[in-house]
């Protein structure tokens, strides 16, 4: 039986588990310390149990801006007693966590990126189209900013950026008109009256492909509320930054604008930035990382089918192979 077997017993299946398993396992073979293993969104803290559980001396700095999260993870990781650390935190405040901790650095790095499957799954959280909930969102409830904030208080011309560029959708601006037609009559406060609305001002063509057509409005108001590319941009550089040689990161991204921020920011650290008009290569413009997968991975057939979450992961991972200059 192989770990994501023994997970999915549990009642919770973490994504391509035995993959990750797999690509953070050397880094964290260290003889001389106890290695340090960072998840930057713990969740239910699945991927979290079973590094712990197959490295003895491993300690885990697990973070989450959701403090349900935290608690239920809390309660799986307590038998592993004072090796696990939460912390209530952004994965963007990666430094500050680690200074506070006196923690100089990370020898492995997990980023399952996205919103989690409780998350989905509590109606009351207003992120599922599926349900009728309050526009929520927040993957942090102790912030302030709400869907029903940005539905009903943007500008129609920011809504639809919003839409076009974290929903990737092409009826953006029918999308934005429609909601500020009807906020004028009385407040969007329910998810279920959103999604309606987006599927009245999307083509009767276009509806009947491509699943739900406010799964992208939905993406994109979550994104908005949460800051989560602008977070991610910030973040992925700081955990390479804390990774020393040998040290690695595995990144799970669900939809593309995370994969490509991901890609880009890996790439250039693995790139030679050798002038062209030099003859050799630069010691100092080496890469400093190098690529452990060829693109982005994508689960096996056999996970999609069992564990409907793992249907859009991409995953990406690096190793450092040179400190910065």
């Amino acid at each position: 039986m192989t770990v994501g077997d023994h997970a999915a017993e549990a009642g919770h299946v973490p994504v391509m588990l035995d993959r990750v398993l797999e690509l953070l396992r050397p880094a964290v073979q260290v003889t001389d310390r106890d290695p340090v293993y960072l998840d930057g969104t713990l969740g239910m803290g699945g991927h979290a149990e079973a590094m712990l559980g197959a490295h003895p001396r491993l300690r885990l700095i697990g973070l989450d801006r959701d403090p349900t999260a935290l608690e239920r993870s809390g309660r799986r990781l307590a038998p592993f007693g004072d090796r696990a650390t939460l912390v209530h935190a952004v994965y963007d405040e990666l430094p500050e966590v680690l200074a506070r901790l006196g923690v100089p650095r990370i020898d492995a790095v997990l980023f399952d990126l996205g919103v989690s499957s409780p998350q989905l799954d509590e109606a009351d959280r207003g992120f599922a189209y599926s349900y009728d909930a309050p526009l929520d969102m927040r993957m942090d409830r102790t912030q302030s900013l709400t869907a029903a904030e940005v539905v009903n208080g943007y500008p129609p011309a920011e809504l639809a950026r919003i839409l076009r560029e974290y929903g990737e959708e092409r009826f953006a601006q029918r999308i934005a008109a429609a909601i500020v037609r009807e906020r004028e009559r009385a407040p969007l406060e329910s998810t279920a009256r959103l999604a309606d609305l987006v599927r009245s001002s999307i083509p009767a063509a276009t509806r009947r492909t491509g699943g739900n057509p406010a799964k992208r409005t939905f993406q994109a108001l979550r994104i908005e509320v949460n800051g989560e590319l602008d977070t991610w941009r910030r973040a992925l550089p700081a955990a390479l930054d804390a990774l020393p040689v040998g040290g690695r990161i595995v990144v799970l991204s669900y939809h593309s604008l995370e994969d490509r921020i991901t890609k880009q920011i890996l790439g250039k650290q693995a790139a030679d930035t050798t002038p062209p008009d030099l003859p050799v290569p630069l010691p100092e413009h080496q890469p400093r990382f190098r690529l452990l997968t060829r693109g982005a991975e994508l689960p096996a057939g056999e996970e999609t089918e069992t564990n409907p979450r793992a249907g859009s992961v991409r995953l990406r991972a690096a190793e450092r192979v040179r400190e910065a200059t």
